[in-house]
């Protein structure tokens, strides 16, 4: 097997079909064919499902197409590098919402400052959804709120985040002390996201620990929107302090929650050491760095761990 062999058969699983891909190959059709034969050959494998509509990856198929894939990356990126004489290529990084508003500024900023020459690619999306991209390899790190243990990822906490009680200043529905409690928050109408993501995850559990059952009237799944019904007073929701970010002082108040408990862990978690880029690598140390500065510098409520 060799990169060349590897290229082509990305290509096809890509195009959907022999012919499609080698037109882009600029190859004859049965030269790329006889080559994919040889790599299934060489594997003892059926690597493609061959249909009159096209072919599809077997399970092995799918297999070497997650990692083929990561190999070209870095191949990729070595050459780049090379040619540069400095660190180069691309690293994907993803962040929920929340943690985007804070950092994701930073983050840019201080990679531009430090590797130029790497392209930063940011995806900013709820914390379930960065899981499943890091399990498909569509990103190489993330922050997010729970690991699953199953996979082969690295783990390390980042990061402590107090929750608060956010809404409307005016909304009967929040709470006018300085702090508190989540059991007083069983009847208050919550607006949060749906079950599978981390925050959500995090309050049912300590919810149900409380053996509290929480209203929720509306279950959102984009900070922006979520926050724009708080702001329209259609009930309050709980977040760390960056969910305000983005808005403006006198459209929400925040109480935080005296639970102790309630404080949500940020893990940094990325693919293993072996299968991370030389960028992705930096980016990971980058991250870490802008994380701890942003808490020095006073992130409400945040503490490193």
């Amino acid at each position: 097997m060799d990169i060349r062999q590897l290229r082509y058969f990305v290509k096809v699983c890509e195009a959907g079909g022999i012919s499609r891909a080698a037109l882009e190959l600029e190859l004859a059709p049965s030269a790329l064919s006889q080559q994919i034969g040889r790599l299934e050959g060489e594997l003892a494998t059926r690597l493609l499902r061959r249909q009159s509509t096209g072919v599809t990856p077997t399970d092995a198929g799918i297999a070497l197409l997650q990692q083929a894939q990561l190999i070209l990356r870095h191949m990729d990126a070595a050459v780049r590098a090379a040619q540069g004489a400095r660190l180069a290529g691309e690293v994907r990084v993803g962040l929920p919402s929340t943690t985007a508003a804070a950092l994701g500024v930073p983050l840019a900023r201080a990679m531009r400052e430090r590797y130029p020459a790497v392209r930063l690619h940011l995806v900013e999306a709820l914390s379930g959804h960065l899981a499943q991209m890091l399990n498909t390899r569509q990103i190489d790190l993330a922050i997010v709120f729970r690991a699953d243990a199953a996979r082969r990822w690295s783990v390390t906490p980042l990061l402590d985040e107090r929750l608060y009680v956010i809404g409307a200043p005016d909304l009967p529905a929040l709470p006018r002390g300085k702090s508190v409690r989540l059991r007083a928050l069983a009847e208050a109408p919550l607006i949060l996201p749906s079950p599978p993501h981390g925050l959500r995850a995090h309050l049912d559990a300590a919810f149900e620990r409380l053996r509290v059952v929480p209203r929720v009237v509306a279950e959102v799944d984009g900070l922006a929107l979520l926050m724009d019904m708080v702001r329209a007073g259609l009930g309050v929701t709980i977040q760390p302090s960056a969910a305000t970010a983005r808005l403006r002082p006198g459209e929400w108040r925040a109480v935080p929650l005296a639970d102790p408990h309630t404080m949500r862990r940020n893990l940094l978690v990325s693919l293993p050491e072996d299968e991370l880029s030389p960028a992705a690598l930096a980016a990971r140390v980058v991250l870490t760095s802008v994380a701890r500065q942003a808490v020095r510098e006073g992130w409400l409520g945040v503490r490193t761990c």
